[in-house]
């Protein structure tokens, strides 16, 4: 019987935290942490960032889109971020990215599959506002252009319909379709975009509670200011010093092991992996956590 995308993600990351030498998980941390979650309500989507006002077709497509392009993490300190009119203060890369992306579908229409695969690099600069030769936007182009092929002649809708209510089935064919998805052992992209089609109320999914957490690069530092995560001198002094991590063992055994805590955190709580991801995400845009330096790898993950 084949392995699926949740229980590889599970097994790997189990695997990884058995073996990290730089990460470990602090068991008395882990068993006081949680206590007061905060919200329980799944995460609302904000109709201002997001497209989920219209057809079905148009939110599904603005969804895969938004989801094509939830990366870059590493250079959202280089972004030029936009500012909230009601505080005045500039907001995250990614939510100025979401916010550009909607202003734009709701003034010209969302982009077609076809206008996807000749999509050029300074028109999707000129969309998000940002800088035409920024690598981050070369990129994100990039991974738009292979959504148009992924898609094909299929609708988004089409793609969910295939996927006959499965989020894990959803999260699959994004990562075996896309490689700038094919996350190998955490599949964080995939596993968030079908809890995200959930969210945008066109997709009906009857596993969304199989999904784990989705291990980005906030939820391990979240875990790793409660004490859960414990890092290794080195490893602690080169994110302090707000150093750049590159792809490989350190950046795998903070989020191998975020995964597995979080996995065992859940089962404590009597909460899908998903839920708790939303209360210690939510917990870390407190500007105690916000002030202190997490991790960043500038990779196509997160």
């Amino acid at each position: 019987m084949p392995v699926s995308l949740t229980d590889e993600v599970r097994t790997s990351c189990a695997l990884i935290a058995e073996r990290a030498t730089a990460v470990r998980i602090d068991e008395d941390a882990l068993v006081r942490v949680g206590v007061e979650p905060g919200p329980t309500a799944d995460p609302v989507l904000d109709a201002r960032h997001h497209l989920i006002d219209g057809e079905r077709p148009d939110i599904a497509m603005a969804m895969l889109i938004g989801n094509a392009v939830n990366f870059g993490s590493g250079w959202f300190p280089t972004l030029r971020k936009r500012v909230d009119p009601a505080t005045g203060r500039p907001v995250s890369g990614s939510i100025t990215m979401s916010w550009s992306l909607t202003e734009h579908h709701r003034a010209h229409g969302v982009w077609t599959a076809a206008q996807l695969r000749t999509l050029r690099t300074d028109a999707l600069a000129a969309v998000l506002k940002q800088e035409a030769d920024h690598e981050l936007i070369s990129l994100y182009a990039q991974a738009l252009r292979s959504l148009g092929r992924f898609l094909g002649a299929r609708s988004a809708v089409d793609v969910i319909d295939e996927a006959e209510g499965s989020a894990v089935a959803m999260a699959t064919a994004l990562a075996d379709g896309m490689a700038l998805f094919a996350d190998r052992g955490f599949y964080k992209r995939a596993q968030i975009a079908a809890n995200d089609l959930a969210l945008a109320g066109v997709a009906s999914f009857t596993d969304l509670d199989d999904l784990t957490i989705f291990a980005d690069n906030l939820v391990p530092h979240v875990l790793r200011c409660e004490g859960v995560l414990v890092y290794d001198e080195l490893l602690a002094a080169h994110i302090d010093e707000g150093r750049l991590l590159t792809a490989g063992a350190w950046e795998r055994e903070i989020r191998g092991c975020a995964v597995h805590a979080c996995e065992r955190l859940a089962d404590r709580l009597g909460v899908p992996p998903r839920t708790l991801d939303t209360w210690l995400w939510t917990r870390g845009q407190d500007p105690v956590f916000k002030a202190r330096p997490r991790h960043r790898c500038r990779c196509v993950w997160y």
